[in-house]
């Protein structure tokens, strides 16, 4: 056995070139298999290696492996993809088989695993398996744990995984590029046995939060942007795009959160209570778990969530940064409630006959403005729902929760029927003056130095020899 073979087998020299490793180790790569399609995909229900229960990825699918002589093999393929955002809207990104995010990886706690990356990028990339324990040379880290895969190359990265939750994978190689153009994937490790800390469930939802910066009528994301993103993702894909979570009544359900945005999250469902049940650094104890609506997912972390899915109905579930729930938001339109344009737009309207106001009532309107946009553009709010618009976009979607629903069926069962008399109506009987505050307030002690008068605040043109005083 050569060294090289021997430090393969052992799993302690790190990422090498495949083209390092003996034949006979590799047999042949295993077929990369490819998805283009941005619908949730069925779970895969294994059929060799350990058994375990599947999760689904929302907007995604699990990677199929092959078992060699007892080792999980994937094979991963670090290339441009064509990713439909929202239906109309497509973004040129890079990610893994054909869409960003990768594939979800899915194994058992002590299966030894053997993935295959192959880099069709036009720049050298590495993958980091952020949250596992495994030896170093096998953590993904440019320059410091292994040498760049080069385009056109394959490596391979083998490892035990040792321990059971929930994990991602990313570049660690020109991170700044790499990620902003949508490179990463998620990564289950299920328990091997019962788990005194991790329970068994009948609905094992999991997605990636990542966020965009793609002008309108553009299909590159801006890769220099810190914050100001205009597109706020699940597995990117923007609401209406993203699908909704479908289960049945009585179902226990996890939901599994990455953050490989630039900013934290605050997940909210409605309706229901849930419990933070697991990080990416294991489960989380039971003494430590409290009753939630709304969990923060902080940049780099993942939070595992778990309630009873017991109230019937179409429960939204968002981030609650109400920017996140837009699509291609500009953030320097002035605030123009109660700003009176009509004068000025019949003055406007007659150099530019489609100018349409926007903000004078606030943003809602604008869900309804039928505005002709640049081709390739995701409107801000387009979500359309059984009462009329429902303003929303980004990161957001519905948790359908249905007493007829099938044990394991996925498929969306459209709307819900509410109960006669159990949805807000108009009342149009008399009502009672309403109680109001009638107080300003009162400071807490004297100002020391009191304004001795009203102060106006005056606008007035310049004037003089600019020309500027005759407009």
């Amino acid at each position: 056995m050569t060294n090289d073979r021997r430090r393969f087998m052992l799993g302690a020299a790190g990422a090498v070139s495949a083209a390092a490793v003996s034949k006979v180790a590799l047999a042949a790569l295993p077929e990369p298999v490819l998805q283009t399609r941005p619908d949730t995909m069925a779970p895969l229900v294994p059929t060799s290696g350990r058994p375990y229960n599947p999760v689904v990825t929302l907007n995604g699918w699990t990677l199929p492996w092959r078992m060699n002589a007892g080792v999980k093999e994937f094979h991963l393929v670090a290339e441009p993809v064509v990713r439909e955002m929202a239906p109309g809207f497509k973004a040129h990104l890079w990610g893994y088989n054909g869409q960003s995010p990768g594939p979800t990886i899915e194994v058992v706690e002590g299966d030894r695993v053997r993935i295959f990356v192959t880099n069709k990028l036009p720049e050298h990339t590495s993958i980091h398996w952020h949250g596992q324990r495994l030896p170093n040379g096998m953590d993904g880290v440019t320059g410091l744990t292994q040498p760049g895969i080069q385009p056109g190359k394959t490596f391979v990265y083998e490892f035990v995984a040792r321990r059971p939750g929930t994990f991602m994978y990313h570049p660690h190689a020109d991170e700044m590029t790499q990620m902003a153009m949508g490179m990463m994937g998620f990564w289950v490790t299920h328990p091997r046995a019962k788990h005194p800390l991790i329970d068994e469930v009948d609905r094992d939802f999991c997605f990636l939060l990542n966020a965009y910066d793609v002008e309108p009528g553009a299909y590159t994301p801006k890769i220099m942007t810190m914050l100001d993103f205009n597109l706020w993702s699940w597995n990117s894909r923007v609401f209406p795009g993203i699908d909704s979570l479908n289960v049945r009544q009585g179902d226990k359900v996890r939901i599994r959160m990455g953050n490989l945005t630039m900013t934290n999250h605050p997940m909210h469902i409605h309706g229901h209570e849930f419990t933070v049940t697991g990080t990416d650094g294991g489960p989380t104890p039971k003494a430590a778990r409290w009753p939630e609506v709304t969990a923060d997912v902080a940049v780099g972390q993942m939070r595992q969530l778990e309630f009873v899915a017991d109230e019937e109905g179409d429960w939204a579930f968002h981030c609650h940064k109400s920017h996140h729930t837009m699509n291609a938001m500009g953030h320097e339109v002035p605030t123009m409630i109660g700003v009176d344009h009509r004068q000025v737009v019949k003055q406007i309207n007659q150099l530019i006959p489609d100018y349409m106001v926007m903000g004078e009532r606030g943003m809602a309107d604008m869900g309804e403005m039928e505005m002709p946009l640049p081709d390739n553009t995701a409107r801000m709010m387009s979500g359309e729902g059984p009462f009329g618009s429902v303003e929303m976009g980004g990161m957001f979607s519905v948790i359908k929760v249905r007493r007829e629903q099938k044990r394991g069926d996925y498929k969306n069962p459209g709307w819900f029927k509410h109960p006669a008399g159990s949805v807000a109506v108009e009342w149009t009987a008399g009502l009672a003056e309403p109680a109001r505050s009638k107080s300003e307030g009162h400071p807490s002690m004297p100002l020391a130095r009191p304004a001795t008068q009203e102060i106006e605040v005056q606008v007035r043109k310049p004037a003089g020899k600019s020309g500027h005083d005759k407009h």
